[in-house]
């Protein structure tokens, strides 16, 4: 079973009339539905505009790495003798 990542669902047949879509889910994304399994989510510009969206440095893109490669170098250690 799959999880939805939001509460409103949407068949292929309703997005026939997306805009009647929208306006259902009140500025929501739509998880779009074909067979009862989910095809896609219609995100409409009103959810990706209120998120706060910023570029990451080159600093803060370096330490990320640097703590990822920490957490999966085990890994890769265990995988090179294979």
């Amino acid at each position: 079973m799959t999880r939805l990542l939001t509460p409103h669902i949407a068949t292929m047949t309703e997005m026939r009339e997306p805009h009647k879509v929208l306006e259902r889910a009140g500025g929501q994304p739509v998880a779009v539905l074909k067979n009862s399994a989910v095809v896609g989510y219609f995100v409409p510009v009103e959810a990706i505009g209120a998120a706060d969206h910023r570029v990451a440095t080159r600093d803060e893109v370096m330490a990320h790495l640097a703590e990822s490669r920490a957490r999966v170098q085990p890994v890769l250690d265990y995988l090179r003798d294979k």
